[in-house]
């Protein structure tokens, strides 16, 4: 018998009370902690290699912005909007992002562990040769995926709309993309550790045909 999907670990993000501020001081290697950034606008701000701990990023603008290298952790990010987001090595731990209204989205090569993604509409959304332990992401739409070359476990897509996912060169482990509408995938050789449903498999079928040189007539 196989042994069920372990679930992702959800994050326990209990925000202390916070000190708002417009973020208009922010700079590269900032640490910053327990700071409440609401509608600040951080377009092309150079946010290289900061960390931010227990901070509210609400309502905020991305676009641009470099966050190559910075650290988030236990940190609540929602309605945030970057039509280009620039966040490639970023870290990430224990937080939830809600609503984000994200263009092209590069994280590729970040670490993230125990990330909760609700909501929102992401255009592309690289994580190319990322590793990532538990993240669930649910009721988001997303034009297409890039997990080429990633080490996940624990990662779950609920009740998501997604058009393309790339698993090219993937190493997964406990993935679930049941209830997840998906249109195709690329790299079906990245599927290995992957839980799909009866009528994700019907839809696919014609995919693993061709991908295994089977002729259905």
């Amino acid at each position: 018998m196989t042994a069920p999907t372990k679930a992702p670990r959800m994050p326990l993000v209990s925000l202390p009370p916070l000190d708002q501020t417009d973020g208009t001081l922010l700079a590269r290697n900032d640490e910053r902690e327990r700071e409440h950034y609401r509608e600040s606008d951080l377009t092309g701000y150079d946010l290289t290699g900061s960390l931010f701990t227990e901070c509210d990023f609400s309502a905020v603008t991305l676009d641009g912005t470099q966050l190559r290298g910075a650290r988030f952790v236990e940190c609540l990010i929602s309605d945030s909007f970057a039509p280009s987001l620039l966040a490639a090595r970023t870290t990430w731990r224990e937080g939830v992002i809600v609503n984000p209204r994200w263009g092209s989205a590069e994280l590729f090569e970040a670490d993230i562990t125990s990330v909760h993604l609700r909501g929102g509409k992401i255009d592309y959304l690289n994580l190319r040769t990322s590793t990532i332990t538990d993240l669930l992401i649910e009721d988001c739409t997303i034009t297409d995926i890039d997990l080429g070359g990633c080490r996940g476990t624990r990662i779950a897509l609920r009740n998501c709309r997604v058009d393309t996912l790339d698993v090219t060169r993937a190493t997964l482990a406990d993935v679930d993309l049941r209830s997840t509408s998906l249109a195709t995938v690329n790299g079906l050789e990245g599927l290995r550790g992957v839980t799909i449903d009866d009528y994700q498999l019907s839809l696919f079928a014609p995919l693993f045909a061709s991908h295994l040189g089977v002729v259905v007539d």
